[in-house]
């Protein structure tokens, strides 16, 4: 799928020049579709978090599908909540939950308004602001590629919590969703690889099993390896 993109606003550039590999933001056609194939089609974009300070740019390779209160493994399940509220919709604005009361998990509404559909971004691949991300980690050493391994080492990374939860993905200056070089398939992942989603037990049979998982094969910063198949 083709992730149509718009041209973004350049910051100033005594901050941070713009990376190379960045075109334009993400259009809301691109995440107005079915929960799966978005969470295929994120793979390859870029998340950009701009403080004012330091720009930091990273590129999903891992993502997980949550569908409406229908899914058993989403967080509409339970309906509409505060919590949950910015699920509903519109597509493209971020939902940002917290985890055992210490780790947030970055998501991007998608669908249909109304429809509660969400895809999580797992993981990402560090590009730009990479020193900013390691002290926001507080990790000393190890490979840059594992910084942003897992839900919340992205969030922590990337300096994303619940105040910037509902902010627009696709216009918001501090946070955004950027298509990779080209905005075309010819930038998109050469081999997407499927599983079940992660810690979803409770969902139940055709939901815990469901291969909502989607991930760049092989890739060095996913969260863990994909179960082999065949």
């Amino acid at each position: 799928m083709t992730l149509a993109a718009t041209l973004a606003d350049d910051p100033p550039s005594e901050r941070n020049s713009q990376p190379a590999d960045i075109a334009g933001r993400l259009e809301a056609a691109s995440l107005a579709q079915p929960v799966d194939v978005v969470a295929r089609s994120l793979l390859g974009a870029r998340i950009v978090r701009d403080d004012g300070e330091v720009r930091r740019v990273a590129m999903i390779v891992e993502t997980e599908a949550y569908a409406g209160p229908e899914d058993r493994a989403s967080h509409a399940r339970a309906g509409r909540t505060p919590r949950t509220t910015v699920m509903y919709g519109p597509a493209g604005h971020a939902y940002v939950y917290l985890v055992y009361g210490m780790h947030h998990c970055l998501n991007v509404v998608c669908g249909a308004d109304g429809e509660a559909a969400a895809v999580l971004i797992r993981a990402v691949e560090p590009l730009a602001g990479i020193e900013t991300m390691r002290a926001r980690r507080g990790v000393a050493a190890g490979p840059d590629l594992r910084l942003g391994a897992g839900p919340a080492r992205t969030c922590q990374a990337l300096d994303i919590d619940r105040a910037l939860d509902g902010v627009d993905l696709l216009s918001d200056g501090r946070l955004w969703l950027a298509a990779p070089p080209g905005s075309s398939d010819a930038g998109a992942p050469s081999r997407i690889v499927s599983g079940p989603r992660i810690g979803v037990d409770y969902a139940g049979p055709g939901w815990i099993d469901r291969l909502w998982r989607f991930g760049i094969a092989g890739h060095a910063s996913l969260s863990r390896p994909f179960p082999q198949v065949g």
